[in-house]
């Protein structure tokens, strides 16, 4: 699954989200390179608009880090669906200090024309 999800985040996706990186070398070149950061949403703000964010969540040696991305921003190269957990809210904040197993929803592939 690599297409780009954007218009269809939910809390409780873990998703990877490609985030453009502009860095100086030892020379003084910039280069540009994409830096993968991935992590359960935890919470979609402002819709669709231009300003819309999602929160992602992730552990990191023990301790949690969150990010928070502009979905419309062109630092954001591509979010990828990786999998479907069951959430019943629509700020997953709980998942903070929640210790249990969340269950996997089955996400549907969408099937592609096969041109002949």
């Amino acid at each position: 699954m690599t297409e780009d999800i954007r218009t269809s985040l939910k809390p409780g996706m873990i998703v990877r989200v490609h985030q453009k990186i502009k860095e100086l070398n030892a020379k003084g070149e910039e280069k540009e390179r994409v830096q993968i950061f991935e992590g359960t949403v935890i919470a979609v703000k402002h819709g669709s608009e231009t300003g819309a964010t999602v929160t992602v969540r992730k552990i990191s040696e023990g301790v949690g880090v969150e990010k928070i991305y502009p979905i419309h921003s062109p630092i954001v190269a591509k979010i990828e669906l990786v999998r479907q957990l069951k959430v019943n809210r629509s700020k997953a904040y709980f998942l903070r200090d929640y210790k249990k197993k969340l269950k996997e929803v089955k996400v549907e592939k969408k099937a592609e024309a096969v041109k002949e």
